[in-house]
Formats: structure tokens, sequence, C-alpha cells
């Protein structure tokens, strides 16, 4: 009989269960509410998707306006809007919520009403600053009175003016919030407002929020994208600055060996200078700790470095983490020289020594002089014996 019983038990949890997982994957979020104005015209749900906008679903509205959209709970945050022609209202969706949106069709992009998501509200916002930045530009490009200096130089502190308003507060205020990942891709145009193609400080905008959805959305889609974006912003403003530095070197970071010299602080807070191991053969590093992969180089690092410091080998490690306590930490029983270098993978040592990838290491001589880059190294050990002997 107890066997009977537990038998039943069991198969009611398991069909409890499956009722659980049932009810998760049918999860929604709703989107209703009317467009007046609207008659016989088409409202469009779509979802703005990293390839673009994707149809959801639509309606033809009545007199009254009234609608009635849903689709499934998205895991991470999700974008969506309603449009009517070229009249868009943007949302974002992040659970299970209901949202309702109440507007006027033709004017609806400016004045509608949502309720039910503070990210939808704050999005409103957002939309509302993008729209009137784009309204006050058109004046200075329509107006005869600006030359093509004074309109240039009147719409780029218009553009700056919006976005220190806009990383100050929203994006850096709450960088995981929907909102502020809204907020990176909104435009001009076809201009992006936030172009880490071209400033370094949009980087950094991408990358708190990136940073963030790390955190609180672990695996996303959108999430992976930033970072994506913000890698490939660096690589170009490197490349560009590597153009540069190849005209024009500061002549006091090159010693009477033409060796870029490196001056930074070591997690004491001693200024460490590569040109002074001048007599040893260094190892030149640049490493990111909390990159994937590292903890693994570091182990084969201290193998090579056990192997040869006996006989006059170094390793001058520097270190582009953005976290200065976790860099300290994590390099404390190093036997080496390790400094950190705080502008991190916008150091001005990655251009000057035509840095491309992370982690690099060159090799340099007793006389401080550079003699190879890991990619024309075939066999580490043989090079170091060679400039040991």
């Amino acid at each position: 009989m107890k066997h009977t019983f537990n038998y039943i038990r069991t198969a009611l949890a398991c069909a409890l269960a499956a009722v659980a997982l049932g009810s998760c994957d049918d999860r929604k979020f709703h989107v209703d509410g009317t467009i007046s104005e609207a008659e016989d015209s088409v409202l469009y749900f779509e979802n703005m998707s990293l390839d673009g906008p994707v149809a959801v679903d639509s309606v033809k509205l009545d007199a009254d306006g009234a609608f009635s959209f849903s689709d499934k709970a998205p895991e991470a945050p999700e974008f969506y809007r309603l449009r009517i022609a070229g009249q868009i209202i943007n949302l974002s969706v992040d659970s299970t919520e209901t949202i309702t949106v109440k507007a006027s069709y033709p004017s609806m992009s400016t004045g509608y009403e949502v309720e039910g998501s503070p990210e939808c509200a704050t999005i409103k916002e957002l939309a509302l600053k993008q729209i009137d930045l784009l309204r006050r530009v058109m004046a200075v490009e329509r107006d005869d009175a600006f030359g093509f200096d004074l309109t240039r130089d009147s719409i780029a502190r218009m553009i700056e003016a919006y976005k220190h308003d806009v990383k100050l507060n929203y994006i850096y205020k709450a960088p995981m919030r929907p909102s502020s990942y809204f907020a990176l891709f909104q435009t001009l145009g076809n201009r992006l407002i936030f172009n880490p193609r071209e400033s370094e400080d949009d980087i950094k905008a991408f990358g708190a929020v990136a940073t963030s959805w790390d955190t609180y959305h672990p695996g996303s889609l959108r999430g992976r994208n930033l970072h994506n974006i913000a890698i490939e912003g660096m690589r170009t403003l490197r490349i560009m600055r590597n153009r540069e530095a190849a005209q024009m070197v500061d002549a006091s970071k090159v010693s009477v060996a033409n060796l870029i010299d490196i001056k930074l602080p070591d997690s004491n807070g001693a200024e460490r200078s590569l040109t002074q191991l001048k007599g040893k053969v260094v190892m030149l590093d640049f490493h990111v700790f909390g990159a994937d992969g590292s903890t693994k180089r570091i182990m084969q690092m201290r193998d090579i470095y056990n192997k040869y410091h006996a006989r006059g080998f170094e390793i001058y490690q520097v270190a582009l983490d953005p976290d200065e306590h976790f860099w300290k930490t994590t390099t404390a029983a190093l036997p080496w020289v390790c400094v950190r270098d705080p502008q991190g993978l916008q150091s001005q040592y990655l251009a000057l020594y035509n840095v491309q990838s992370i982690p690099t290491f060159f090799l340099i001589g007793r006389d401080n002089t550079l003699q190879k880059r890991d990619v024309q190294i075939k066999d580490l050990d043989a090079e170091i014996e060679a400039l040991l002997k």
C-alpha cells in the first residue's frame, strides 16, 4: 500500500512539473490600447531584431481604434514598435507585462501615452529628445544665415550636448536598463548619434552597457552584439592611431637603441621602466587578466620564466584590465615585472607597438633592441636561447 502511495505521489509531482513547464513555455506579454483618428489604417506590431524590423502581427483599425497584440515573453529585454506608415511608437518588453498605449494619428509618434512599463516611458523620453534634436539640426541646415563652417560647428555642438545629456542621465546612470541600450542606437537620418567607429567616448558608452548586460542578462544575443560593436570600434580607432603614430612618434619615448620606452606603475605604485631592464633578455607582454584563457597562459609564462630567469631572462608585462583591484589581486604572486595601464584597450602603447590583438608579446635583446614579435616566432625556447648567449 505504501509503495502504491509513493508511486501516486511521484506521478502527481511529475504531472505538476509538466504543467509548470508547459505554462512557462506559454508565457506571453501583451500590448493593447487605442489609436484614434486612424480608421481603416493598418497598425503593424514589429519586433526590432538585430537584422531589422520583423512583422509580428497587424490589424486594420476600426472607428474606435482599439488593438491588442501578444507574443511569447522574451528571455532577455527585447524591442518592438507600433507603426502606421511612418509614425512609430517604440516599446521595450522584458517579461510578461501588459503595456497599454493610447495615441492619436497622425501625431502618434510624439503624442502617445504609455502605461504598464517604466522602461517604455523612459524610451518615450529619449524618443522625444531625439525628435527635438532632429528638429533643431534641420532648422540650422535651412537657415541661410549660417555658412558651411558655422552650420557644421553648430550641429556638432548640438550633437555633443545631446550625447552628454543622454550619457549622464540615462546610459551611465543605469546601463543595465533597456532604455540605455535603446539610446545607443538612436540616429540622425542614417547616422548613429553614438558612433563607436569615430569616438573613444562612444566606445566607453557601448562598453558600459555591454558589461551591465553581461551581469543582468548573461548570454543574451544583444549583449554579445554590444561587445562586438565595442571591439570593432576599438579596432578601427587603433588602426587610425597606428597610422598617426607611424607618422609621428614622440622622441622622448624612444631610447638610443630605438626601443619605445614604457613607464607605468606596478601594483605597489612604483613606476617601472622597460628600458631599465637593459642587460636582460626581455619578453614584453600585453595582457588582459580578465580575459578567457588568461590563467592557462600565465601558467605557461611562469614555466618559461622559471626556466630562463636565472640566466638573465625577464618579463615586463603590461596589463590592460579596467578593474585595478582585480588586477592587483590576480597578480600579487607573479615574480616578474607587471604594470598596468589605466587607459586599458585605449593605451597609447598599443598604437606605438602596433598591437593588433591581445594577448601579444615581443622579445627584446640585452642591448634594448626589439628583436621579434610573437607572430614571427615559431620556436620560443630556441629564440630565447639564442638571445641569452
